[in-house]
């Protein structure tokens, strides 16, 4: 726990207590007011005369952004959240939540917009990767290992997204209609666990409806539930832009709208207060939970309003490199292919391995302070034991053309500050700006100019504001040298008019065929893509890109200077690239295919529209192995991909997004440095129609404007339990480079609370060191009610020696017997018999033994 009285504020009037009745008292009606939303995109507001800063909040849950998009101090990206939670190891959860929340102190936040705890419903949630698990149980106890984490450093933890957020598509508008016990049992439970474990100091409400009320609105979630019935204490935020009226979600108990300005928290207060829509003591009420978060942060010493900084130490890589490698799932390993000890040649192919894809697009997206690619971290792995490697792409697999970030230096020569620099217009500097030449001569000295280190400028903030208001003219100018000659394709996207061109040619007009698209949260455009002939590597070319204002009908939540994104990868012929490839497989003696997805491909505002690789993925998979046996596949998503390729796969790693250290951490496992451990925190189906909410999902439900769980209960593995249908990869499943092996399962006698522990021991019956998650599930054989087939109900992670056997125990208590009695409003354990299963997965179960409950117990809370 950090020590309070270590760190200094440097101001006494932050550094001092606050006493929230007193200062409740002191404020006027307009500086209460003022309070009910953000200052601006990442503040509280401030008033400074009664002692009260802007507290800092900035975006999670997987790095801490800090305050900018644009030009944003870099960050240390951990794994997505799918690979944390597969990894079952609550130890590490808190580490990594101490470690975020020591980049909090860096950057000067008080407030950590994260943990994610929504639930994996679909395949193609656009945000999956952000939530832990599709099991409440396994989601919650993470959220509250990670939570704990953060707040122990004096960092408020905000538990999102409050509830039923499981799909991008209609995100502000769509209605959840969830069953009241699915949205007990289901949704709302890792709410539950967090709450009753670790104590998140704020929540943030969903963009959504749950059975027809906005989350923003609804008094029955964010006071009779969440302050009432589970004893919640601190600030409701809405999601930024999530607050739709003034009254209703004042009522409804939402504390603060994000962000600032405020749209519905300003005038509209003060005359539904006139009008007594509104009355002040429920504004006070409003006010005290904001000033409870105030008096958290000033007693945390956390400075206010500070310069970011960022860490980038031993310890820290360390870290990253140790939750990379941890959150890998080998979920196949026939003929001990892996882990790889001897090798001449390897060949390593697929678009992932070359390029860094540390995590998924949108909120959970960051600046990262350094990246291993897994092509990187193979090549440093099998120098280590004198293999040489070929890379070969083998197949051109982007949604978007990937940035070319490592082929660019500045125009001026300033690499240290970047490597291309932007400059901005208030008004447009030359009569031919939105030509469509280039190399345009322009005399005209730049309003404001800056040097950047991306090839993705979302400039809605690291610019200034009187330049953003103007709707300025920008050029971004850089110099680029291919590392590949022939001809390349460029792509360019953008909020507002963009072109970009090559040594005074016009490769990417988007400007004249601007068409929206989903870019930018769903307020860009399209991806326009040209290509250019003839560019020699190591020739040094002109690159120019530049963007103007153009009025978009579908209107922008956001204000911005302007946003645009580019990439380009060189031209390949889909068959020669998968002959290349081939060639390469063939000539090694062992082939590493990493395939995947992106932060294109799975980000914030849409969802995916399918399960499958993109573009010719499986088919360079199937032309691998049918001419290298000794081939590792590596699949690199956050969420289930299908595998039609897998009965001819002898070695098979699902790598999530590992962040950082990805490349490194992803080397460990495949060369045996560290023996994998994790087991998947969702099931991988066969294919999308057999996920539960497959007509019922996104663009797939019949109802636009309402999405059915039609599924209840049967989530994730309890509907395949239910419905016996077959998977790919269960829940709960993972292999090692050791065996295990389990027996003496013992229970000790159940109290009249509910209380019990579950014993049983663990032998590592293999030649290496190696750790297993042994997982506890339920099932009741018998209920008033139907039940699932079994639910996971506790688990444990030990480490053991070969040969070694350890006796482990888990405690349980009446939650594990529980389900929600909608009729009666309460939770029940009911009277009589139910069986423990204990074993390495949810289909794998070697250990049952009967128990009774002798009454029935009915609560309600936590």
């Amino acid at each position: 726990m950090v020590d309070m009285k270590l760190f200094s504020t440097g101001n006494e009037s932050h550094a001092d207590d606050l006493d929230i009745e007193k200062t409740l008292g002191s404020l006027t009606t307009m500086e209460k007011i003022s309070l009910l939303g953000g200052k601006d995109f990442w503040h509280i507001a401030d008033v400074p005369s009664k002692g009260i800063p802007a507290v800092r909040m900035s975006d999670g849950p997987n790095g801490v952004r800090g305050i900018n998009f644009f030009n944003g101090t870099p960050s240390n990206c951990f794994p997505c959240a799918t690979g944390l939670a597969s990894s079952f190891d609550l130890a590490l959860a808190r580490e990594v939540g101490v470690q975020l929340g020591e980049e909090c102190r860096a950057k000067g936040a008080h407030i950590l917009l994260g943990p994610t705890v929504n639930i994996q419903r679909s395949p193609l949630g656009g945000r999956g990767f952000e939530s832990f698990s599709e099991d409440p149980y396994l989601s919650g106890k993470f959220a509250a290992s990670w939570i704990n984490g953060v707040q122990s450093q004096g960092v408020a933890a905000t538990m999102k997204h409050f509830v039923g957020n499981e799909q991008e598509f209609e995100r502000f508008s769509s209605d959840s209609v969830i069953p009241d016990r699915a949205l007990r049992e289901i949704y709302l439970e890792p709410f539950r666990i967090a709450e009753h474990e670790a104590k998140p100091k704020c929540y943030m409400t969903s963009y959504n409806r749950v059975n027809g009320v906005h989350c923003s609105e609804s008094k029955w979630l964010l006071d009779d539930i969440l302050r009432k019935e589970w004893g919640f204490e601190g600030m409701v935020m809405s999601d930024w832009t999530g607050v739709y009226s003034c009254d209703a979600s004042i009522k409804a108990g939402l504390d603060i709208e994000m962000p600032g300005p405020p749209v519905f928290r300003g005038a509209q207060v003060l005359r539904q207060l006139q009008a007594g829509k509104l009355f002040m003591w429920e504004i006070d009420e409003r006010v005290r939970k904001i000033l409870g978060i105030i008096k958290f942060a000033k007693q945390s010493g956390i400075p206010f309003g500070v310069e970011e900084k960022m860490i980038d130490n031993d310890d820290t890589r360390a870290l990253l490199r140790k939750a990379a490698a941890t959150a890998i799932v080998l979920l196949k390993n026939e003929k001990d292919i892996l882990p790889i000890k001897e090798a001449k040649k390897i060949a390593v192919i697929g678009s992932n391995a070359r390029v860094a894809c540390p995590s998924g697009g949108g909120s959970a997206s960051m600046l990262t302070a350094y990246t291993v690619t897994p092509l990187e971290g193979i090549t440093a792995a099998a120098k280590e034991i004198g293999a040489a490697v070929e890379y070969s792409i083998g197949s051109a697999t982007y949604l978007y053309m990937p940035a070319i970030s490592k082929m660019l230096r500045h125009p001026h020569g300033k690499s240290e500050a970047g490597f291309a620099q932007v400059d901005f217009w208030k008004s447009e500097p030359t009569k031919d700006f939105t030509r469509k030449d280039a190399g345009i001569r322009i005399s005209q000295k730049a309003d404001y100019s800056v040097s950047t280190a991306t090839c993705n400028c979302f400039m809605m903030d690291g610019v200034p504001s009187d330049i953003t208001v103007s709707k300025p003219y920008i050029r971004y100018t850089s110099k680029f040298t291919p590392d590949t000659s022939g001809t390349w394709k460029f792509g360019l996207g953008s909020i507002g008019a963009t072109d970009l061109y090559i040594n005074g040619r016009l490769v990417v007009n988007n400007s004249s065929n601007w068409s929206p698209g989903d870019l930018y949260f769903g307020c860009g455009s399209e991806e326009r893509t040209g290509t250019i002939d003839n560019l020699e590597a190591g020739q040094i070319y002109d690159l120019e890109v530049r963007s103007w204002y153009q009025e978009d009908v579908r209107g922008s939540p956001f204000q911005t200077a302007g946003a645009f994104r580019f990439g380009a990868i060189p031209v390949i012929e889909d068959e020669k690239a998968i002959a290349d490839a081939v060639m390469a497989a063939k000539n090694a003696d062992v082939a590493i295919v990493v395939v995947g997805l992106n932060e294109d491909f799975e980000s914030e505002g849409y969802d995916r529209k399918h399960m499958d690789l993109p573009g010719t993925t499986n088919k360079l998979i199937r032309a691998i192995l049918e001419v290298n046996p000794n081939t590792v596949i590596v699949n690199q998503s956050g969420t289930p991909v299908t595998m039609p390729w897998i009965n001819h796969a002898h070695s098979l790693v699902q790598a999530f997004y590992g962040g950082n250290s990805l490349g490194d951490g992803l080397a460990d496992v495949l060369f045996g440095k560290i023996n994998p451990s994790s087991k998947l925190s969702l099931t991988f189906p066969k294919r999308l129609a057999d996920s539960p909410s497959d007509i019922g999902f996104g663009i797939t439900s019949a109802t636009p404007g309402k999405t059915f769980y039609t599924e209840n209960i049967y989530v994730g593995y309890r509907h395949f339990d239910k419905s016996e249908t077959p998977v790919l990869f269960p829940f709960g499943h993972g292999l090692s480079y050791t065996t295990f092996a389990y027996s003496d399962l013992k229970l000790s006698d159940i109290s009249a609370e509910g209380n019990f522990e579950v014993s049983f021991s663990i032998e590592n019956t293999g030649k290496v060191a190696g750790k297993e998650a042994g997982q506890v599930y339920i099932h009741v054989p018998q209920s008033s009610l139907p039940r699932a087939v079994k639910e996971l109900k506790g688990f444990v992670k030990v480490e053991l020696q070969p040969g070694q056997k350890e006796s482990v125990s888990v405690k349980l208590d009446r939650n594990a017997l529980k389900y929600w009695d909608e009729r009666r409003d309460w939770w029940i354990a009911e009277v009589g018999e139910f069986e423990v299963l204990v074993g390495p997965s949810s289909v794998d179960l070697p250990l049952r033994k009967m128990a009774k409950l002798e009454k029935s117990i009915t609560w309600v809370g936590l």
